[in-house]
């Protein structure tokens, strides 16, 4: 056994649950800090490399934040039923194939799930990015690439070539002139963004999604949501419970910070009443 910074497989996966960091499979910089810490501490040398004997002390060792026991549940057996009339039937009948393919494996997991996509499309409404901004509001939401009036009056109202300006040349991305930050630019509940992740998500269905962007927003604006959660570890913090704070913590994760909380945790309360 011999686990570094840079892998990336299931094991990995594995080491970070005992750790008690969120489970995403790449060991980079916070896992290599975490195992430091656990070999200090424990009388191994302290390198950040996962040999036997650090391999076999963590793995015989409990979590150092177990996550709560989940029952789990076949997709096909969630009371979809009881949504009707909370959640759109075009959005119900997208959840088995989401919730089996996507590790959404219990009540407590999807009704975080569903409140966060509810919120983030503004009520299962929006499934691509509105790019349509007036320089007033170029300036404040993206002001770093539109630090002055005459600049922001320029893309003022144009979305291909904001989107083009603002996400160009980066997240796999080529430069602004490609137009690659428009044709990636933010589709599905919640907003799947850039060549990286759009070439990601586009392992897990059958369509060329690189090639059929609009995909992302017009058949998989859910899957995309639910690729979102288990690529940045969301479920293990979704397992943590029923109450506000988990909600909070799930909300961070999402948004960045807590706008819209008390809309998330009342849709949350309502999906997951319905469904336990």
């Amino acid at each position: 056994m011999l686990l570094k910074k840079g892998d990336k497989n299931e094991q990995v996966r594995q080491l970070q649950v005992k750790l008690g960091i969120d489970p995403v499979g790449t060991f980079g910089p916070k896992t290599e800090e975490a195992v430091k810490k656990y070999q200090a501490a424990n009388g191994l040398v302290a390198d950040g490399i996962v040999g036997d004997a650090t391999w076999n002390k963590i793995m015989g060792s409990a979590p150092a934040a177990p996550a709560a026991p989940a029952v789990v549940v076949p997709a096909s057996s969630f009371k979809l039923d009881k949504l009707k009339g909370h959640i759109p039937d075009a959005v119900l009948v997208q959840i088995p194939d989401t919730a089996a393919k996507f590790n959404i494996t219990n009540p407590l997991r999807l009704a975080h799930f569903l409140a966060q996509c509810g919120h983030e499309s503004g009520g299962w409404k929006a499934t691509s990015e509105n790019l349509n901004y007036s320089s007033k509001g170029l300036m404040g939401i993206f002001k770093k690439y539109f630090p002055t009036l005459a600049l922001a009056e320029q893309y003022a109202r144009k979305p291909i070539a904001i989107a083009s300006r603002v996400y160009g040349g980066r997240m796999g991305n080529g430069a602004e002139a490609t137009q690659d930050g428009f044709k990636f630019r933010g589709r599905g509940y919640i907003q799947l963004t850039g060549k990286d992740n759009y070439s990601a998500f586009d392992k897990f269905v059958p369509e060329e999604i690189l090639a059929n962007p609009d995909l992302v927003a017009t058949k998989y604006p859910l899957m995309s949501a639910a690729w979102f959660f288990n690529k940045n570890g969301l479920w293990s913090i979704c397992d943590k419970g029923a109450d506000q704070g988990t909600v909070t913590a799930v909300t961070k994760r999402v948004n960045g910070g807590t706008i819209g909380l008390p809309d998330r945790i009342k849709h949350f309360n309502e999906y997951y009443n319905l469904l336990k």
